[in-house]
């Protein structure tokens, strides 16, 4: 199953400059790195990202990560991909741009 990171434009150049990190500073700040499921993103992206522009969506197979990937109840009691360790480059799958249009994020076809 695909699992999915918004990154502001200065976060997601800096995993590509290192090959590594510990997310944004909500993610810092909580310990782990907060994912989101194809269904759970545009409600993400509304909730922690409304009106930012320069976005990027980065694509991983929750699989893949191991059991440093935890799904834990969060809002609205919908459980939640957490990641208890650094995330790396070489597990993006893919990554795109996030484009506000009309005050919403436009979400790429592949998520469907």
């Amino acid at each position: 199953m695909q699992i999915y990171k918004i990154l502001r434009a200065d976060e997601w150049s800096a995993l590509q400059s290192q090959g590594e990190a510990l997310g944004a500073p909500i993610d810092l700040s909580d310990g782990f790195i907060h994912f989101s499921t194809a269904t759970q993103a545009a409600e993400t992206a509304a909730k922690h990202f409304a009106g930012a522009e320069g976005l990027w969506l980065l694509a991983l197979d929750g699989a893949a990560l191991g059991e440093a990937l935890k799904w834990e109840v969060s809002r609205g009691g919908a459980e939640f991909p957490h990641l208890y360790r650094k995330m790396l480059l070489s597990e993006v799958l893919w990554s795109k741009p996030l484009p506000l249009v009309a005050g919403a994020h436009q979400f790429p076809d592949e998520m469907a």
